[in-house]
């Protein structure tokens, strides 16, 4: 609620009143000048005839642009600091996005690292499936960092496996559901890797977040990643892997990745 200046002198309460910051007496233009109080301290807000600009004065953490509904639940938040727009009562970042990738039914050597399929594909009808290639990212502890594919891969397989960024993102959430045809135990990793644009090759594999399950052929069990490294640049390609800890019996998982652009 405003306060009023009835009765009030100019001289106590004129750093009240708002005013364009300008040397002249040209008032609003098409020049975008700053909104400043009687005294001349600057506030957030440029205005022209054609442009409103909203700029702190101090990136200091808190929201620089908006929007509540009537009992003050926020509906649009702009972050200066983090380059955030928050949307929502939940305040869920503008740009949110998911994506998904799995394997369906899939024939697993115990130990090693299989890519997820990330990518639509139709299925050729030619009696091939998506299958095991034990050289491409090995057994160690997390999968291969490089991938040689000449010497080391299927390139059908990179195909519908390589997820390849058109811009650098955030991870807000990575989520797994999975099952498998007796018990096993289960590890998942979400790797992203620098690509050679002639050949395919991987380098500089980072592992950006992990989680271990114990699967079951009665369940479908579900659960939640835990992140390493949130941000992941653009021309970036990131993979999912699954890794039966176990035996070699068959595995059916997905991954949901939520995450923002950036």
């Amino acid at each position: 609620m405003g306060v009023s200046k009835t009765n009030q002198t100019y001289a106590s309460r004129y750093k009240t009143d708002l005013s364009v910051s300008q040397t002249s007496n040209v008032g609003i233009d098409s020049t975008a000048r700053t909104i400043c109080s009687g005294d001349g301290a600057d506030s957030a807000i440029s205005l022209s005839n054609d442009v409103l600009n909203v700029k702190p004065q101090n990136d200091n953490g808190t929201r620089t642009f908006a929007v509540q509904d009537s009992g003050s639940t926020p509906i649009l938040k702009v972050h200066t600091v983090n380059g955030l727009v928050g949307i929502g009562t939940g305040q869920i970042p503008a740009n949110t996005q998911f994506k998904t990738m799995g394997l369906y039914d899939f024939s697993t050597t115990a130990g090693y690292h299989n890519p997820l399929v990330a990518n639509n594909m139709m299925f050729s009808d030619s009696g091939d499936d998506i299958v095991q290639d034990v050289s491409m990212f090995g057994n160690g502890a997390d999968p291969a960092t490089t991938l040689d594919i000449s010497a080391d891969g299927t390139p059908k397989v990179a195909v519908a496996c390589y997820w390849y960024l058109q811009a650098g993102i955030t991870l807000d959430d990575v989520r797994y559901v999975a099952t498998a045809d007796a018990s096993v135990t289960l590890n998942f990793h979400l790797f992203s890797y620098n690509i050679s644009g002639t050949t395919g090759d991987l380098s500089n594999g980072t592992v950006h977040a992990n989680a271990s399950a114990s699967a079951t052929n009665t369940t479908a069990k579900t659960g939640t990643f835990s992140l390493d490294e949130a941000d992941i640049d653009i021309n970036r390609v990131v993979i999912g892997f699954v890794e039966n800890v176990t035996d070699t019996n068959d595995v059916t998982v997905s991954f949901q990745i939520k995450y923002h652009t950036r």
